[in-house]
C-alpha cells in the first residue's frame, strides 16, 4: 500500500552501480530501510542524491509492505530546506555526529510521533541558530532521553554506569548540571576541553543504557572540533 509520512534520513550506503539503500526515520512507521534506484547516475533529475544526505528532512510517499525489509519510495521533496547545517564546517560535523548516534538509537518499526516531532523541531532550530550552537549535540542528548524511556530526573541520575563518578570531575559536573536544565536557546559558556568530557561522559551513559549502542566513530572528529 502507499501511504505519506516524513521522514528523517540517518544514512545511506551505495548499492550496485548507480543506486543507494537509505535508512530513514519516519513519522509513520518508525525506522525505515529504502532502495533508491538511479540516484547516483549522471542522468539523474535534480540531484536527487542530496535528499538523502544524513538528517535532512523529508516529505514522502512511500510503499510500505510489513513482510519485506526493504521498501521503496514512490515521490520524495525537501521538508524543509536546511540554510546553514550542509554549509557549516562546525554544524556538519555535529550533524555526521548526531546521524549516527540517532543509526545506533533509532531501531523500532513503529509509530512515535512525539519522538520523531522532537527530533525534527530540535534539527529546525540547530539549522536556524547563528551563533552559539557548540552546545547543542550535547543537550540533544539530554533531552532525548525523555523519548527513549530512561530520563534521569536530576543531573546526579546521569552517574549510573560503573566508574561514572570518576569519569568526570567536579569542575565539569558543574557545567553539565547547567546544561541539563538548560533549553536550546540558552548558552551555557564552556570551553572544549569540558565539552568534550561531557560528551564522552554522556555517551558512556546512553552504552549502558542501550545494549548494543557501541562506539561512535564520529567522536574523534567531534574532539577536534572543539
Amino acid at each position: 500500500m502507499i501511504f505519506k509520512t516524513q521522514g528523517i534520513v540517518l544514512n545511506y550506503v551505495k548499492f550496485r552501480e548507480t543506486s543507494i539503500i537509505v535508512k530513514i526515520y519516519t513519522e509513520a512507521f518508525g525506522l525505515k530501510t529504502y532502495i533508491v534506484n538511479n540516484v547516483r547516475s549522471t542522468r539523474a533529475k535534480s540531484n536527487r542524491i542530496a535528499y538523502y544526505q544524513p538528517l535532512t528532512l523529508l516529505d514522502l510517499v512511500i510503499y510500505n509492505r510489513e513482510n519485506k525489509d526493504i521498501n521503496r519510495i514512490s515521490e520524495v521533496k525537501i521538508l524543509h530546506p536546511y540554510h546553514s547545517i550542509p554549509f557549516d564546517h562546525k554544524k556538519n560535523l555535529i550533524g555526521i555526529f548526531l546521524s549516527e548516534s540517532l543509526a545506533k538509537l533509532l531501531k523500532e518499526e513503529e509509530q512515535d510521533t512525539p519522538l520523531f516531532e522532537f527530533i525534527k523541531k530540535s534539527i529546525i532550530f540547530f539549522d536556524q541558530q547563528t551563533m552559539q550552537f557548540e552546545n547543542f549535540h550535547i543537550q540533544f542528548l539530554i533531552k532525548l532521553t525523555h523519548y527513549l524511556g530512561f530520563a534521569p530526573q536530576k543531573p546526579e541520575d546521569l552517574c549510573t554506569f560503573p566508574g561514572a563518578k570518576d569519569a568526570l570531575e567536579e569542575p565539569f559536573f558543574v557545567v553539565l548540571k547547567k546544561l541539563f536544565i538548560s533549553n536550546f536557546d540558552v548558552y551555557v559558556k564552556t570551553s572544549g576541553r569540558v565539552r568534550s568530557q561531557i560528551l564522552e561522559f554522556l555517551l558512556k551513559f546512553y552504552q549502558y543504557q542501550i545494549d548494543g549502542f557501541g562506539e561512535i566513530k564520529s567522536l574523534q572528529i567531534m574532539k577536534e572540533l572543539q
